[in-house]
């Protein structure tokens, strides 16, 4: 073999320094991008904390969407401006909250929404029943005002993810009486913070599910009038929301397994 002369050398060495440069400005210019990481739709890093994924029973709740959670749009602890006892629920249906109150002077403030029954509610109630994924039947009122919305579910919806009264369900009694009030979850997460024509007193499902395990049988549940919802909130906030047309969400369009079994319709009235 005969020896490279320096010239070819010096050629052949640029070609090879070339190559790899080249080498190396291709793998800058296509770095390996990581996945999205995402879960029920929300990105891991939007997930609003005590909002996010829920395992309860057989039951898989996916994260809240934060767009729905904005502002005063979520559960707080706050110093309470009113006068009740510790252990009381207060519901503001004018400014779309409910407190639970604790004994430090504080108290946990969840967004509701506030559907036309939950707006004759007055006065003071007790909780004597709780249930954990109600079912859900439409009452003759809504059957009579939107038959062509609740018609097909004159029968009732099982306890589960389709279930309208959500997660959790508080049964609100005058005395001993059953007032046909509830408190309860819901799928609707654009009515929180507005009102509706029908329902009652509905929290995210995530707040009910806190609400539901801190309140014993027997609490009280007082009502603001719109008076003292002024006087405590401003009269903006004592304002708050919209009135939003009838929805129900069918159980097709929503994901999960439902509960068999018969619907109790006691469970159900004042959806």
């Amino acid at each position: 073999m005969f020896p490279l002369s320096r010239a070819i050398l010096r050629v052949f060495l640029r070609f090879a320094v070339l190559v790899t440069l080249l080498g190396v400005a291709a793998c800058a210019r296509a770095p390996v991008e990581e996945p999205v990481q995402m879960i029920g739709g929300v990105l891991l890093s939007d997930i609003v904390e005590g909002y996010g994924p829920i395992e309860d029973a057989q039951y898989h709740l996916p994260p809240i969407p934060p767009e729905y959670l904005q502002g005063v749009n979520r559960r707080m602890r706050v110093v309470y401006n009113g006068d009740d006892a510790p252990g009381t629920i207060v519901v503001d249906p004018h400014a779309k909250f409910l407190f639970w109150i604790e004994e430090d002077g504080m108290a946990i403030r969840y967004p509701i929404a506030v559907g036309r029954e939950g707006r004759g509610l007055r006065g003071e109630t007790v909780i004597r029943r709780k249930v954990e994924w109600p079912g859900w039947t439409p009452t003759p009122n809504m059957l009579r005002r939107e038959p062509e919305l609740y018609e097909p579910y004159r029968g009732g919806v099982p306890g589960g993810l389709a279930s309208p009264l959500g997660a959790r369900a508080l049964y609100l009694y005058r005395g001993n009486v059953d007032s046909f009030f509830r408190i309860h979850g819901t799928n609707d997460l654009g009515s929180i913070g507005n009102s509706g024509s029908a329902g009652c007193i509905r929290l995210f499902n995530h707040d009910v599910i806190d609400l539901f395990d801190r309140v014993p049988m027997g609490t009280r549940v007082r009502i603001r009038t719109y008076e003292e919802s002024v006087r405590l909130e401003g009269e903006e906030m004592a304002n708050r929301g919209v009135e939003l047309p009838p929805v129900y969400i069918p159980p097709e369009e929503l994901l999960g397994p439902l509960r068999s079994g018969p619907v109790v319709t006691e469970d159900l009235v004042q959806g």
